[in-house]
């Protein structure tokens, strides 16, 4: 009787670690779409932030974050002219989770966003 105690015990452990606790994250990509190089690109989301120095034509840069709190996304950017761009793109709130693209081009960034069972995509004017 006790062996088989242990054993249920055992399975019960063996699922409850397979299961485990999900935690929600956002998968992000920044690529740069235009034919220059990019610098200081900073990606602002509620309670954080990521970026990466430079970004060759054509490149991307990966970054995955968890979202505390609700809020704007922002991308802010350098082109290769030295002018400063900021742009906002969707709202996040906490335990969103999915994909998150930046396409940065010369018309501006295009946005597109495959969270939480939404799939929207938006090019905003850019600054």
């Amino acid at each position: 009787m006790r062996l088989t105690s242990s054993f249920a015990l055992a399975v019960v452990l063996g699922l409850t670690t397979l299961t485990g606790c999900h935690s929600a994250y956002i998968e992000a990509t920044v690529s740069n779409l235009t034919p220059e190089a990019l610098s200081l690109i900073e990606v602002d989301y509620p309670s954080a932030s990521f970026g990466t120095q430079a970004l060759a034509p054509g490149e991307d840069f990966h970054y995955r974050f968890k979202v505390l709190g609700s809020g704007p996304v922002t991308v802010l950017w350098t082109d290769a002219s030295h002018h400063d761009h900021r742009d906002s793109g969707p709202i996040l709130h906490e335990n969103d989770e999915g994909r998150l693209i930046i396409a940065l081009t010369n018309g501006g960034p295009i946005w597109r966003e495959y969270l939480s069972g939404k799939s929207e995509s938006r090019q905003s004017g850019g600054s």
